[in-house]
């Protein structure tokens, strides 16, 4: 049953993304993000990045897929998370006093923790990178 609950709830997050092909070589984006504009970009959301005539656009692009593709893995750690917290304190509540459901049930709660913190490190990847690549 727990598989069945994360794997419906990976299908109701990731459902809704689509796939566009493209023909070709790509020769502009759309920033959307006003986070991944970095200097020297378009400042515009409405206006494309031109690779041709923009330096920087090749990165602005890339810190721009990193902020959408964390921006996914953090919904779905919060929700195991989240997940996990019920879980877990459905242990705690149902043990009875037996001190390996109270373990399991604790257990449970501090991955759930672990979980959060690993997604707030990822929503941190995107700014790492703008750094790197000169913002």
């Amino acid at each position: 049953t727990l598989l069945a609950l994360i794997t419906g709830g990976v299908l109701v997050f990731v459902s809704p993304v689509q796939a566009v092909a493209t023909e070709g070589v790509l020769d502009s984006c759309l920033l959307t993000k006003p986070a991944a504009r970095l200097t020297g970009c378009s400042q515009d959301a409405t206006t494309p990045c031109v690779f041709d005539t923009t330096p920087k656009c090749g990165a602005c692009c890339l810190v721009q897929t990193l902020y959408s593709v964390t921006d996914w893995i953090f919904a779905v750690l919060v929700a195991v998370a989240g997940l996990f917290v019920i879980i877990g304190a459905m242990n705690l509540l149902m043990s009875g006093g037996e001190a390996a459901k109270i373990k399991s049930g604790r257990e449970y709660i501090t991955y759930a923790v672990i979980g959060l913190i690993v997604g707030f490190l990822a929503r941190a990847i995107p700014a790492i990178v703008k750094l790197a690549v000169g913002a």
